[in-house]
């Protein structure tokens, strides 16, 4: 193929993902004289807006990709595109970037993204004065040359019909991988909750606990410093008592005082029975409070197994999703495997999916028994075949030379007929 300064954006778009009516070309010929330059006349519709890097190419009948251009030429982007005359464009070809050989061939555009955008009909490179071929063939060979392109367009619509089956399937399984997704996220959500319901119950537990060992704190130290004023207050009563022996002894006049003393001592004692009751009381409290914080440990166990339970689980989901994922690319991958097998097997025959009259389905599995010239059995009956060219099936002819199953000695077809 003829290239020029820089190679125009390409990509593997078949036939079928292709959009040939925004771009119509105009005032093209049967054929072009060699040695000549073509000017390719087009027109935008109306909802096509042309692009920096789209192009003209010239590519032969019979392509599949993009990438199969023989020479191409860039897009002039109109200044105004509002304006009627804006829309009709054109682009000349030199005379030494074209085709040498009497192919037919046809102008595609092609857009920034590779996407054929719109294809004139069929033209060849001939002398104005060559002449029509015609050429004959029997009545019986058109007749199975027809029956065998039934069988093969059978057997392209059942893997049509197996293809859809598939893209069914890969369907349902991402309903499903929607819906374990779903629940996965359900389940991180109530994972979440009870993390912070934890997190908050933990915290106001420990705040609690911290409150109550102050409690203690301060009642331990006010127990040691009521027991001291007890020691103090016996002390002082022994003193007194002593005091109050040696005034009896030594003084009667002392009787009222001792009488006195006395008073206060009973005044003692019950203010030392009250305290005493009240510190039961404290030890009391701060029993409580130990079976509170046990109940509480208990509780945080409780909770910490709960949530490592919701953890195993949620494992396990993600576990089933990631092989639902697996299955998924698998059925993908088998998918395309499919596509790239009808569209080789499509190119083998020699045939283009859309010049089909109607697409047919294809026979059962072991079909390649019916026709017995094949070699190497029919190429849809599952078995994978090489391409090349060593593993194809052929016919000898009369004179010994290999033939492909199809070939005639005579082929029924008038000169071009493009128009």
């Amino acid at each position: 193929m003829e290239k020029t300064i820089e190679d125009p954006p390409t990509s593997a778009v078949l036939l079928d993902h292709c959009h040939f009516s925004q771009v119509i070309f105009n005032s093209v010929e049967k054929f072009y004289i060699p040695g000549g330059d073509v000017t390719c006349r087009y027109t935008f519709t109306q909802n096509f807006i042309p692009r920096q890097k789209d192009w003209i190419g010239i590519f032969r009948v019979g392509w599949k990709t993009v990438r199969e251009y023989y020479t191409f030429m860039w897009v002039t982007l109109p200044i105004d595109l509002n304006n009627k005359s804006a829309k009709q464009q054109e682009v000349q070809f030199k005379a030494y970037y074209l085709p040498k050989d009497d192919e037919y061939y046809q102008f595609c555009y092609v857009d920034q993204d590779g996407v054929v955008r719109g294809a004139s009909i069929p033209f060849q490179f001939r002398p104005e004065n060559e002449e029509d071929i015609l050429v004959v063939t029997t009545q019986g060979e058109v007749e199975e040359i027809e029956q065998h392109n039934k069988e093969l367009c059978k057997e392209n619509q059942e893997l049509k019909d197996s293809c859809v089956s598939l893209q069914k399937q890969n369907s349902d399984m991402q309903a499903e991988l929607q819906k374990k997704q779903e629940e996965l996220e359900t389940l991180q959500s109530i994972n979440k909750k009870l993390e912070l319901k934890v997190k908050e119950q933990k915290d106001y537990w420990e705040t609690e606990l911290l409150q109550l060992k102050e409690q203690n704190q301060k009642m331990s130290s006010e127990n040691e410093k009521m027991g001291i004023r007890v020691d103090q207050l016996q002390a002082q009563l022994s003193t007194q008592e002593k005091e109050m022996e040696k005034l009896v002894q030594g003084d009667q006049d002392k009787t009222e005082q001792l009488e006195h003393l006395k008073k206060e001592n009973g005044h003692l004692f019950l203010s030392l029975t009250e305290q005493r009751k009240d510190q039961k009381k404290l030890e009391q409290t701060v029993e409580e409070m130990k079976q509170n914080e046990t109940t509480a440990m208990k509780k945080q166990q409780e909770l910490m197994d709960e949530n490592f339970d919701l953890s195993r689980r949620l494992s396990e989901k993600k576990m089933i999703y990631n092989a639902l994922q697996r299955e998924k690319e698998r059925l993908e991958g088998e998918n395309d495997l499919l596509k790239r097998e009808n569209s080789r097997l499509l190119s083998y025959m020699g045939l283009d999916f859309n010049s089909l009259p109607y697409q047919v389905p294809t026979s059962d599995e072991g079909g390649a028994g019916q026709n017995p010239g094949l070699v190497y059995g029919n190429p849809y009956s599952g078995i994978q075949e090489s391409s090349s060219p060593s593993q194809h099936a052929y016919w000898m002819g009369s004179e010994g030379r290999r033939k492909s199953p199809w070939h005639t000695d005579r082929v029924l077809l008038c000169g071009p007929s493009w128009a």
